[in-house]
């Protein structure tokens, strides 16, 4: 059905104007502009002409006194972006992917159009291409930002009693056997053993382990640190490593070599290494896990062994010990550890 409809935005001098908005068809028409006015009584003339002319099935010919159009999502998104200059690479990498979701629906729309029935329909378009409730609670937490920054009021992403994100779906952790490990890392690439090995031993995010560089090594102390850069959590950390895979990965570059800068596991990437975990699963016969995977295990691992939850959390970098506890306590695993020397022969 044809609207017309009033928005108050505040002008760059601290007053108002009133800008006149209609759409001359349902939902899946364009917003139109359709004026700005200084006061809400010459608002209001305009918008009953529109209405008068939209329910006479006329499109309204108006004489805008504002020319431009009104700032779109995809370039309220830009600007928001740009102003972030204190999110670190793994959040800024973060906002991108969401604001990538959200566009496709929204990102043509003017700001002030955009309403608490949309930002729903933008949560049942994500949850139907199979995004996960906590992908789709990021991209509405980069959109209620993006809302706030091009100062829209009220934020409808604020809107509590019509935004509802899809039921969270309990998932069972079933971490892969020391067997399985171990079929799967005798069959991978030689320059994907020992991250594996190093995933498995630590518990690290495969992130985490991408990002690793020297400046982080310790190795009179047998540990690495994961930068706050690094971190998921923004907190630095220092992670114990297996003597054996300590010491292989300090043979990969001589010591003269290893410039502060420079990542440990050259040419590592995140993305292939999943892709080759994959299908390396798949041609040993063993069910597929992901390198996250290995850290379920590892963190199952040390409950199974005692150790207490805040020790956990710790080596691992858990942001919740009652999260951690709550997804771990019925894990079941088998207890073996890989002989990481005899695998990386």
């Amino acid at each position: 059905m044809a609207s017309a409809w009033i928005i108050p935005r505040e002008t760059a001098d601290g007053g108002k104007r009133y800008r006149v908005l209609f759409r001359p068809g349902g939902r899946e028409a364009a917003v139109r502009f359709g004026g700005s006015f200084r006061t809400m009584r010459e608002a209001r003339i305009r918008r009953d002409a529109v209405a008068g002319e939209l329910a006479a099935l006329r499109m309204p010919a108006l004489r805008l006194s504002e020319p431009e159009q009104a700032s779109t999502l995809a370039n309220a998104a830009e600007r928001w972006r740009a102003s972030r200059v204190d999110a670190s690479e793994n959040t800024r990498l973060m906002h991108r992917s969401a604001v990538r979701a959200m566009l496709p629906l929204l990102g043509d729309r003017p700001l002030d159009s955009i309403t608490a029935a949309d930002v729903q329909e933008l949560i049942g378009a994500l949850a139907a291409k199979g995004r996960k409730r906590e992908t789709i609670r990021k991209s509405l937490l980069a959109l209620g930002m993006i809302l706030d920054h091009a100062g829209v009021q009220p934020n409808p992403v604020r809107d509590r009693v019509h935004i509802k994100l899809p039921r969270a779906e309990h998932v069972e952790i079933s971490p892969p056997t020391a067997e399985h490990v171990e079929a799967v890392v005798r069959i991978l690439p030689s320059r994907y053993r020992l991250p594996a090995l190093v995933l498995d031993g630590t518990g690290m995010r495969v992130g985490e382990l991408e990002r690793l560089t020297w400046a982080d090594v310790d190795e009179p102390r047998g540990r690495w640190r994961v930068s706050a850069g690094a971190s998921k959590t923004g907190r630095a950390r220092w992670v114990q490593v297996p003597v054996e895979l300590f010491a292989a990965v300090t043979r990969l570059v001589a010591r003269e070599d290893r410039t502060p800068d420079r990542r440990v596991f050259q040419g590592f990437g995140a993305d292939r290494f999943r892709t080759t975990l994959t299908r390396a699963c798949t041609a040993a016969g063993v069910p597929t896990f992901s390198p996250h995977d290995l850290r379920h295990r590892r963190i199952s691992l040390l409950h199974l062994s005692g150790t207490p939850w805040a020790r956990i959390g710790e080596h691992v970098g858990q942001r919740s010990l009652r999260v951690t506890a709550d997804t771990y306590s019925h894990v079941l695993a088998d207890e073996g550890e890989l002989d990481y020397a005899e695998l990386m022969q």
